[in-house]
């Protein structure tokens, strides 16, 4: 089986730092790899894989600010297409522009759909439902318009996270600095709670930080650490006593929270999006609506065993188990 894995150009695969997205093409790339599947990758030319990598854009629009986004992004859509008869499918992870060249090529192309930036995109999905394949990372990120091969949660690289059965006190916020992934919200459980808050991530709002998150940072009970990379998240999940995770948007997954998960830590989130399908409340974490509530569950997080919050990453997250699910559904496009 031969898959032309169509990756985002945003940030290196895998990321340094901060990319969702690039972080897990690599994880299936690297695992279709280790089963025996050829891919080649279509990625940035400092990404980096075991198998073939295709690259057009030397780096990632969002590393390097002489990279132009829309130039790059056509140019890099344009190769895997311009190659297809090499492959026995093209999958795609670049969302909805690589559906306007499926027609042209006689491969057929598997759409991860990562999530619905708009309602505005829909139209694009909508005319190439009947001629593409799309997979959801969550029931709850389903469109009812679309038809779907399958939903396929993701999966993590569980060696990369290390068990801690002994937190600190901290409470750990980890994700982008934006209003929808709920910062500000974090801080005040955290401070309600009388407890020390860590935020990790990358500023992707800097108005709302400047205004709502920075006059909170003493370097003490509120702290800002900045992006980090894998081995200090793992250090920083790991450490925690709970993760925060008051989104204000129907999130269609939430990476953080399986890792969280695989280093042993609660998770305390907003009911929202996938949400339910990945938190299993009073073993893994809880599900809120409020930051009161939150407060509450705060509270209750020394009622989970960190074990339980391990094995349920390791049971229902692994990255050996997104592989073999994602090989099925190659299996019935090529029926």
């Amino acid at each position: 089986m031969r898959i032309g894995m169509l990756s985002p150009i945003a940030w290196r695969t895998p990321p340094r730092h901060y990319g969702p997205w690039e972080r897990v093409v690599s994880l299936l790339t690297e695992g279709l790899i280790a089963a025996g599947v050829e891919v080649t990758l279509f990625a940035t030319g400092d990404s980096r894989t075991r198998g073939t990598l295709h690259a057009v854009c030397p780096s990632g629009y969002e590393e390097d600010q002489t990279v132009d986004p829309q130039v790059w992004s056509v140019l890099h859509i344009s190769e895997v297409f311009e190659r297809a008869d090499e492959f026995d499918i093209i999958h795609n992870h670049f969302d909805f522009t690589p559906l306007t060249y499926s027609r042209l090529v006689r491969t057929p192309l598997l759409t991860t759909i990562h999530g619905f930036s708009s309602p505005r995109i829909l139209p694009v999905y909508k005319k190439y439902d009947a001629t593409s394949f799309y997979v959801s990372i969550s029931d709850a990120d389903r469109a009812p318009e679309l038809s779907y091969a399958a939903t396929i949660h993701h999966g993590i690289d569980l060696e990369n996270f290390t068990f801690n059965p002994n937190p600190e006190d901290y409470l750990l916020y980890f994700g982008r600095i934006h209003p929808d992934k709920g910062t500000r919200e974090a801080i005040d459980i955290a401070k309600l709670s009388q407890r020390r808050l860590i935020i990790a991530g990358i500023i992707q709002d800097n108005t709302y930080f400047r205004e709502l998150v920075q006059p909170e940072l003493d370097g003490k009970k509120i702290e800002y650490v900045g992006s980090v990379g894998p081995d200090q998240r793992n250090q920083l999940l790991g450490k925690a006593f709970a993760l925060l995770h008051p989104i204000n948007f129907a999130e269609p997954f939430g990476l953080s929270v399986v890792e969280s998960f695989a280093c042993g830590t609660p998770v305390v989130a907003y009911n929202k999006g996938s949400m339910p399908e990945i938190i299993l409340p009073g073993r893994t974490g809880f599900l809120v609506s409020t930051v009161e509530e939150a407060v509450k569950a705060v509270r209750t997080v020394p009622e989970i065993d960190r074990t339980d919050c391990r094995s349920d990453a390791e049971q229902r997250f692994g990255v050996e188990r997104m592989v073999d699910e994602y090989i099925q559904v190659y299996e019935q496009i090529l029926q």
